[in-house]
């Protein structure tokens, strides 16, 4: 029997309740955008981001918070009600240095708040690609990697991001998980092409060049462009020190 911790996939959050989130590293991946605006959002000097699952709380939550940006999007647009969208191009250092970031999304958001009992969530995105898969490592604890999908539909892009950690740090765990081993199969896939590329037939790349945002994809799959690990302490994701 192997003395190495567990690593499992979630491919989607209408899946989560087959796995155990309790006493182990939960990673919340949703690379189209959440994930990757909040890495970049706190590289670029945000002091907090504070997730939240429904456009009310987000909206309250921005009136009590000083120095506060409310932030967000549902099917990929803008929601009213909130000051700024879900493009992590918007959060440059000159504009979102030293301020709070409230953010709720369709779908990553959502699946943070699904998470029961976990020791520790953090969220990955190919823009932190490495800051991940370091941290997996050192802590040596059971891992779920959690895909926020889209509208609990499973989704490319989340799983090729997972599929790239599972084959950084397979040697450091034991995995016995089919998702696991199908992520790392899409990520072998590649053959060398840019995430970018292989994303364009994707469902959600799609979805979201219907509203222009093709430069916002190009930017969240750059990997290791912002090097940062957020951990939620308590209800805020900081910059793990």
């Amino acid at each position: 029997m192997s003395n190495k911790p567990q690593l499992e996939v979630c491919l989607s959050p209408a899946l989560l309740h087959l796995f155990d989130t309790k006493d182990r590293i939960v990673v919340i991946i949703d690379v189209f955008r959440a994930t990757s605006t909040i890495a970049a959002a706190l590289d670029n000097g945000a002091k907090s981001i504070i997730p939240v699952a429904t456009v009310e709380e987000c909206i309250e939550l921005g009136e009590h918070t000083d120095n506060s940006i409310t932030a967000g999007e549902r099917n990929g647009k803008v929601v009213e009600g909130l000051q700024y969208g879900n493009s992590p191009s918007e959060y440059s250092k000159d504009f979102v240095a030293g301020k709070t970031l409230v953010l709720t999304t369709t779908n990553g958001t959502k699946l943070l708040h699904m998470v029961e009992g976990a020791a520790q969530i953090i969220t990955g995105s190919f823009l932190n690609l490495s800051a991940v898969c370091d941290y997996l490592i050192k802590q040596n604890m059971p891992v779920l990697l959690g895909c926020a999908a889209w509208k609990d539909r499973f989704n490319l892009e989340d799983t090729l991001f997972a599929g790239m950690v599972v084959d950084r740090v397979k040697e450091y765990f034991d995995i016995n998980c089919d998702s696991a081993y199908a992520a790392e199969q899409l990520h072998h896939s590649l053959n060398g092409q840019k995430p970018i590329d292989f994303l364009k037939n994707s469902a959600h790349y799609k979805r979201l060049s219907a509203y222009g945002l093709q430069s916002d994809m190009e930017y969240c799959a750059t990997v290791d462009k912002h090097n940062v690990l957020p951990v939620l302490h308590g209800r805020e994701l900081l910059i793990d020190k």
